[in-house]
């Protein structure tokens, strides 16, 4: 009996601190939103940095590692802004936001030239969902290389992939226009 009510004891203290610290980091994260609203990049940063250091193991960490790298890559600071978006991937417990973190990343690492890394970070695994967009991103990858036939096929099978009503089908088009023939 001692031991259930110690196990039933312990279980109620978990979760207790769970809440605690999921309400605890909403409010930070509430911070980090309304600095960012008013442009208050340091308030942001701080806010942010306590979310990844305090409450890694929330849900708001990395989605305050995919804020700080957007502002991290406004300033023109993509070494910070891939690093807040490496943390987002190999942290986030939800595969939406990995996707999007990884999404994110291999932009940057576009940005910055990395082009084998960009790819790599495209290979991943990926819900469907996003697939389009995966498959968009790495043609941009490949067209940066100079390497416009599989640019085409990466934009191609994003281009099969996206609903007839996706407005972001005819972003695809335009690229498959500029690289000559018809989008399919």
């Amino acid at each position: 009996v001692a031991v259930a009510i110690a196990a039933a004891a312990g279980w109620r203290y978990w979760q207790n601190r769970e809440v605690t610290q999921s309400l605890e980091a909403a409010t930070v994260y509430e911070k980090l939103t309304q600095s960012l609203a008013a442009n208050d990049a340091k308030g942001a940063r701080e806010a942010g940095a306590m979310l990844i250091d305090q409450y890694k193991g929330t849900a708001y960490a990395p989605r305050a590692a995919l804020l700080l790298a957007k502002l991290n890559a406004a300033a023109n600071d993509l070494k910070s802004a891939q690093s807040q978006l490496e943390w987002a991937v190999a942290n986030s417990k939800e595969p939406a936001v990995k996707d999007i973190a990884r999404l994110h990343l291999a932009g940057v690492q576009l940005d910055q030239k990395q082009y084998d890394a960009a790819l790599k970070t495209l290979s991943a695994s990926h819900s469907d969902a996003f697939a389009f967009r995966f498959e968009d991103m790495r043609g941009d990858v490949l067209m940066a290389q100079g390497k416009k036939a599989e640019a085409r096929a990466a934009y191609q099978a994003a281009f099969a992939t996206l609903a007839a009503d996706n407005p972001y089908r005819n972003v695809v088009a335009i690229k498959l226009d500029a690289l000559g023939g018809e989008a399919k």
